[in-house]
């Protein structure tokens, strides 16, 4: 068995989760194949991008990030990737890309996350105040204690979750959008909230074919087991044709 050999002008771009930053995705580097590159994408609100204003709405933010992707891309073969509210921005983002630019990624990636044919937005509806976010931190896991353990970084958690759970109700499925040209690879944890059917829909999303691959864990799995995950949503990038394996060395006379 080798490892991946990945051609060094390829790119993974990474879309955050609610309530947090792109930087989320920077230790995924160390673990990747050489030559894979992982390209954090930021949203305004937070992280390198805090004093900007949050978006306004799903609308308003995909269109702008399109276009950060693809400078972001630089000309490289990509793909997109995210987690949770991430994995909706990436499919918003790949459907401006395949309707408005012509561009097609080699393939969408998204991670505890319904399909946009089955979810309902009724989860981050009002009223958001903190007591009701906090839990909702808790529950889902992945938020270091720390956090919780300082005023001033828990006010700055809950005011980028308020305005992404606000993203993320405001979000409708397009009834004409053109079913992506790229495959999908959807990855969930066996013990989220979100059902092996409501992954399954994602296959609704695609003429390029469609994989689910799910993993012990809660909500943020990828983080419980997280070489596991690498290793598979490499795999999945194989698959799709965007990373090649070199060959195996032949076996030495002897």
């Amino acid at each position: 068995m080798v490892d991946p050999v990945v051609p060094a002008d390829w790119v993974l771009l990474c879309l955050p989760c609610a309530g947090a930053s792109a930087t989320m995705y920077l230790r995924w580097q160390r673990s990747l194949p050489a030559g894979l590159r992982v390209v954090p994408v930021e949203l305004p609100g937070r992280g390198a991008r805090m004093g900007e204003p949050f978006a306004a709405s799903y609308d308003s933010l995909v269109g702008p990030l399109a276009q950060t992707c693809l400078r972001a891309a630089g000309g490289a073969r990509f793909a997109l990737f995210g987690h949770s509210m991430g994995a909706l921005l990436a499919y918003g983002v790949a459907c401006r890309l395949q309707a408005e630019h012509g561009v097609r990624p080699a393939a969408l990636a998204v991670s505890a996350c319904a399909a946009p044919a089955v979810r309902t937005g009724d989860r981050y509806a009002e009223p958001l105040d903190d007591a009701r976010l906090t839990a909702d931190l808790r529950t889902q896991g992945g938020t270091p204690e720390a956090v919780f353990a300082e005023p001033e970084l828990l006010r700055l958690t809950l005011d980028v979750l308020r305005a992404d759970y606000r993203l993320c109700h405001g979000f409708r499925r397009s009834a004409v959008a053109a079913p992506l040209a790229c495959p999908v690879h959807v990855f969930g944890g066996v013990r989220d909230r979100i059902t092996e059917q409501e992954l399954q829909a994602w296959s609704q999303e695609t003429r390029g074919g469609m994989t689910l691959d799910r993993f012990e864990g809660g909500h943020f799995f990828l983080r419980e087991g997280e070489a596991d995950f690498l290793r598979v949503l490499v795999a999945r990038l194989l698959q799709a044709g965007a990373v090649h394996r070199s060959p195996e060395p032949a076996a030495s006379a002897v």
